[in-house]
């Protein structure tokens, strides 16, 4: 399921971003504003994005080898991440120099209610594939807030086209406030500043997204709850207890489990390999993506508080 809603939110990202891109690039030509470029610069960058997302999907799924004994579930991180540094270098710092640039120059926008026009029909496409992104999340969200669901989630696409898409929506909004204020006011210091606030806003959603996207690389184990499912089903047969366990996120849906669990003493071998069997079953069976289970069968040292 998060494999295909992923996938089903960049595919809506990616042609509402092209479409859009186009537009926006039409109207700069045709009205030299600063905003309609940061904002059709913006969108390549995202069409971009959308691209480098299908492909890090299309990676993930190799089979794993002698080399990569668990596989290239990472790679989704891994294209996430760039995505990440792309919105930052492509979007936000691109925004950022026109917006100054724009500042000092003064050029006058002409042709304004082409721009307007553009903005409008952009907003409604955004619009259509933030929709979509918000649909193929809310079954992984829960009841969760989506704050939560972006510094939780370990599908990775998800959160990045929510991000980007809110970006987009947002930064249209000032693109068209700057272009309505310059057209008002004759004054295109309000274009610049438009766009100055999109370079600042796409550099926020970059900065959040780097920081969740490295997280999410260098490896995140099991979030609380997961983890109390883990131990419950380990605990819930012949094993007395949990010595220690680790987890980590080997890919969005592939979870490593490795835990030292205390059995009996005196039992025969054959005894002890059922019981680790029938607890890697429970585990499964609790937490599908838990796909890799080492469990080390030791017995209880703790003291004996006397």
């Amino acid at each position: 399921m998060a494999a295909t809603g992923g996938t089903r939110a960049i595919v809506a990202a990616l042609l509402a971003n092209a479409g859009i891109a186009v537009a926006k690039f039409i109207g700069y030509l045709i009205t030299g504003s600063s905003s309609m470029l940061a904002e059709a610069v913006h969108s390549v960058a995202d069409t971009s994005n959308q691209g480098l997302l299908l492909l890090g999907g299309r990676q993930a799924k190799r089979a794993a080898t002698e080399e990569h004994p668990f596989g290239y579930g990472r790679d989704r991180y891994f294209y996430s991440f760039v995505v990440a540094l792309l919105l930052f270098t492509l979007g936000s710092v691109f925004a950022l120099y026109e917006g100054i640039h724009k500042l000092g120059s003064h050029e006058p926008l002409t042709s304004p209610l082409v721009a307007v026009l553009i903005l409008v029909v952009a907003i409604g496409l955004e619009s259509w594939s933030f929709r979509t992104a918000i649909h193929e999340s809310r079954p992984l969200k829960g009841s969760g807030t989506w704050w939560q669901f972006i510094r939780q989630s370990k599908v990775p696409e998800l959160p990045v086209v929510l991000l980007e898409d809110l970006g987009a929506l947002v930064g249209l909004a000032l693109a068209l406030l700057g272009v309505g204020l310059t057209v008002l006011t004759g004054n295109s210091v309000f274009d610049a500043i438009g766009t100055i606030c999109i370079g600042v806003l796409l550099g926020v959603i970059a900065i959040i997204l780097i920081v969740e996207m490295k997280s999410l690389l260098i490896g995140e184990g099991a979030t609380s709850p997961v983890l109390t499912k883990i131990v419950s089903a380990i605990e819930s047969g012949d094993v007395e207890r949990v010595i220690h366990i680790k987890t980590q996120y080997l890919g969005p849906d592939e979870l490593l489990v490795a835990a030292k669990v205390a059995l009996p003493p005196g039992r025969p071998v054959e005894d002890v390999a059922r019981a680790i069997d029938e607890a890697e079953a429970r585990i499964r069976a609790a937490v599908p993506e838990a796909r890799v289970i080492y469990l080390e069968p030791d017995l209880d040292r703790t003291p004996v508080a006397s």
